[in-house]
């Protein structure tokens, strides 16, 4: 797939965007674009490199290296020292997803897409719709915190939401691969800062609001309206999602959009309700009824409470897409979700649970699932930390969270980077009422938790699932727990 630099020129323009040209001859009108890149080291040739101006750097300072690879044309902010063709826009980040969504052949035209946001389930909800919709015999990519996948390939997430250009490019992928659904995590500063621009969904989905990235929302409504941007810029005519009726924001969502959205929860109103369920350590059973659909009686190998909701969340979502006999095998297939309650046992009789919870809800909704599947006479001991630079009020109320379920605490790092580990962990243990430890260092502290228990004994580490890397300061240091502590087991 290709077009040539007038095609991408028309575009925007007719978009209303003002563009101004910088050309060499005529013949520069006709330069065939295949791919659009903004960062220049993934330039090859046919590429429109987009100089991207961030917060860190300016993508027309590398206007000369992507030369070199092989780009073609520019989409820049200001006229460069440059023999390629140049279309010059105000902010290039204005244009750059539909622009590639040009250059790739609208790609989200050719998907079912499923959109997941909210603060709390993204990624749990992303993996059972994904399993749902294959179940149906369809070929689904995913798009989110931990994978991404063409349908083919399969590989680590950079993160949540890529730059609109990588979108793009990774749905053509998927639809050249033969996939006819695309399920993505849609996080809020991907919506806000419009990396999703050029993707449309058919299926908008929202999970429930609590505080988090305030530091960059700075207030909930905020927050809200950035995820609110899901529903009224980035979906199809027709399209039909999913809300939580038990969230206040998702309820707000429900009463604007009306019947375009089916509502689920707990609570009386909802369109789609779970009427009975029983969790064990070995699963969940649930029953949920759905207005205008059939009663379905499902099993789930996901524990907990948080996953009876995120199991409704991606069922009520699948409700009119796919057969009744594809969502009960999905709910039954889905896999072990990494950093995600990620069970371990260990040889000695205890076990480990592994959990991305970086939020006092999280934590609390974590370890409360716990203490009620274990019972009151199981030692639980909790490991975790805080993000540097991020919404310092949720450190005490962390502390607080633990201290109602764990018996023991153990404050460590998480993703310190510009702070200073120490401080963060005193700040977390103002808020603790029970027995504490600080070890800063994160491997040691999982170290000491895993040596400390005996037959029965729990240990819950969360705060950074399945990430692989340590941040402190300029430094990534290589560490995941779930690793760390089956690497302990496999020495003992």
């Amino acid at each position: 797939m290709s077009v040539n630099f007038e095609e991408v020129l028309r575009f925007i323009r007719a978009k209303g965007g003002n563009a101004e040209v910088s050309v060499k001859s005529q013949d520069d009108f006709n330069v065939k674009i295949s791919d659009v890149i903004s960062d220049s080291r993934d330039v090859t040739e046919g590429t429109l490199f987009a100089c991207i101006t961030g917060e860190n750097s300016d993508g027309h300072k590398f206007v000369s290296m992507a030369e070199k690879n092989g780009a073609c044309a520019l989409l820049c902010e200001h006229k460069v020292d440059s023999s390629l063709p140049q279309i010059i826009v105000e902010r290039v980040r204005d244009h750059l997803g539909e622009v590639s969504s040009l250059v790739y052949g609208n790609p989200s035209e050719k998907l079912l897409m499923v959109g997941v946001t909210g603060t709390n389930g993204k990624t749990t909800t992303t993996y059972i719709t994904r399993s749902i919709l294959q179940s149906a015999g369809i070929r689904t990519g995913l798009l989110g915190t931990i994978i991404e996948s063409d349908g083919v390939t399969d590989k680590e997430a950079d993160r949540t939401t890529p730059e609109s250009c990588i979108v793009q490019r990774q749905l053509a992928h998927m639809a050249g691969n033969g996939c006819g659904a695309c399920v993505m995590e849609t996080s809020s500063h991907g919506l806000f800062l419009g990396r999703l621009k050029g993707a449309r969904f058919d299926v908008p989905v929202f999970t429930n609001l609590y505080p988090e990235h305030l530091d960059f929302h700075k207030d909930m409504e905020n927050y809200f309206a950035a995820k609110k941007l899901l529903f009224t810029n980035y979906t199809k005519q027709n399209f039909r999602g999913a809300v939580n009726f038990d969230d206040p924001y998702g309820k707000r969502l429900a009463d604007e959009f009306g019947e375009r959205l089916l509502s689920f929860g707990l609570t009386e109103g909802a369109d789609s309700r779970v009427v009975d369920s029983k969790t064990s350590i070995d699963g969940t059973d649930l029953t949920i009824e759905t207005k205008g659909y059939n009663a379905l009686t499902l099993h789930s190998p996901l524990v907990g409470g948080f996953n009876i909701m995120n199991t409704l969340c991606a069922v009520t979502a699948m409700r009119g897409r796919v057969d009744d006999e594809a969502i009960v095998k999905g709910v039954a297939n889905v896999p072990q979700v990494p950093g995600r309650l990620e069970r371990i046992d260990l040889n000695n009789g205890a076990c480990v649970f592994v959990d991305f919870a970086h939020t006092p809800s999280a934590l609390r909704s974590v370890l409360s699932v716990i203490r009620k599947l274990s019972g009151d006479g199981r030692r639980i001991v909790s490991v975790f930390g805080h993000g540097g630079g991020r919404y310092q009020q949720n450190r005490p109320e962390l502390g607080k969270a633990a201290s109602e379920f764990a018996n023991e605490i153990i404050i460590t790092s998480d993703n310190a980077r510009d702070e200073d580990p120490a401080e963060i962990a005193k700040s977390i243990a103002s808020g603790v009422s029970i027995p504490y430890r600080i070890i800063t260092d994160r491997p040691e502290a999982v170290r000491t938790g895993l040596e400390s228990l005996k037959n029965g004994d729990i240990l819950v580490i969360t705060g950074k699932g399945p990430e692989r890397f340590i941040t402190i300061k300029d430094r990534k240091i290589p560490f995941n727990d779930a690793e760390a502590v089956k690497s302990w087991r496999d020495s003992h």
